[in-house]
């Protein structure tokens, strides 16, 4: 099944609310959907960096120019099937830029997958759950709208899980808006905090105990994604789950964090969604777990295994799928892909 070409279109959605992150609002996500054409099929894959350059190092502009100019090239006339094979070569031609690679990754695992008429899951051994609970993220900045929107959702029972933005503002206010919203939700759901590497190790050593005691759960990377010893240092000192984001941008570094560790919980990094990596970290994690109940010490797994633009994350903290935050916090309208001039992203 030889892969005849590549097209990666650029796609602006805005959102219904603006995003507040640390590193400041969101009020467009943007993505660029992949296709691989082969003998009269399509796979579909995507990519997106949420905040692009302010949070990673990649850009919807940066991964379109790697996807046609230095992988496409190298795709054209090779075997599809070779899933294993096609992801050395990218790796290859190409260091790093490992969000190009994953959407292009995902869309010949689809690709694959529609030829033999299967679900993606049917290639990667069969899937493990009928459904996952996914988290909705909180992230107004106003508390009384947030505890408005999360009441909503406990109502009509969409989520009870929910993951609240913060580090942009002193600590303190922070601290205020969350634990009014554990207040008002108490234990009808859970409540998890992302810091996106806003504090330094002193600051987040005392606030997230404070937080921990007002009912959060969960912190996912409070400090820069480069201190790997302040995360275990973190996780060894405090009731609630410590969670690494964007510190593990390869399996290689998941891994080494999780060397030794005996709690905490370890996120993929996204940039790898689709790949033939995430097989082998979520064998391990079946292997370790047996299980994806509570929050009890384990390898975090962001997997885009299914056919299509849905990416779904299964991992111990009882799953979350950052797509459907986004799709279903009412993101609309989907650009052609037309010939445009494009605003810097982030």
């Amino acid at each position: 099944m030889r892969i005849e070409t590549v097209e990666a279109i650029l796609v602006d959605i805005p959102t219904t609310r603006a995003h507040h992150l640390s590193f400041g609002a969101v009020t467009e996500q943007n993505y660029v959907i992949v296709k691989v054409f082969a003998e009269g099929l399509v796979g579909i894959g995507e990519a997106s960096t949420i905040g692009g350059p302010a949070w990673g190092e990649e850009s919807t502009e940066s991964i379109k120019a790697i996807i046609d100019t230095y992988l496409t090239p190298h795709l054209i006339g090779k075997d599809a099937r070779q899933l294993n094979r096609l992801a050395v070569l990218m790796d290859t031609a190409v260091r790093g830029n490992r969000f190009a690679k994953a959407a292009i990754d995902m869309a010949l695992h689809d690709l694959v997958a529609r030829s033999r008429r299967v679900a993606v899951y049917d290639l990667l051994g069969g899937k493990v759950h009928d459904a996952i609970p996914v988290a909705w993220t909180l992230a107004a900045g106003d508390t009384a709208r947030d505890i408005a929107e999360a009441e909503e959702m406990l109502q009509r029972r969409r989520h009870n899980i929910f993951k609240l933005k913060i580090g942009a503002r002193e600590p303190a206010i922070d601290f205020a808006h969350v634990e009014k919203i554990c207040k008002a939700v108490a234990d009808r759901a859970s409540i998890r905090v992302d810091v996106n590497q806003a504090w330094d190790e002193l600051t987040a050593a005392k606030w997230i105990p404070r937080f921990a005691a007002a009912g959060v759960d969960l912190f996912e990377q409070p400090v820069p994604k480069w201190n790997h010893a302040a995360l275990a240092r973190l996780a060894s000192g405090n009731a609630c789950a410590i969670m690494a984001d964007e510190s593990v941008d390869t399996v290689q570094t998941a891994f080494e964090l999780a060397k030794g560790r005996r709690r905490g919980q370890y996120q993929e990094g996204r940039g790898d969604r689709g790949s033939r990596r995430h097989r082998t970290l979520w064998r391990l994690h079946a292997r370790n777990r047996g299980g994806h109940g509570g929050l009890r010490t384990g390898v975090r797994v962001d997997s885009g295994f299914q056919p299509g633009l849905r990416t779904v994350r299964a991992s111990a903290a009882q799953g979350h799928d950052h797509g459907a935050d986004h799709r279903a916090q009412g993101f609309q309208g989907v650009d052609s892909g037309r010939p445009r001039h494009r605003r810097g992203s982030g």
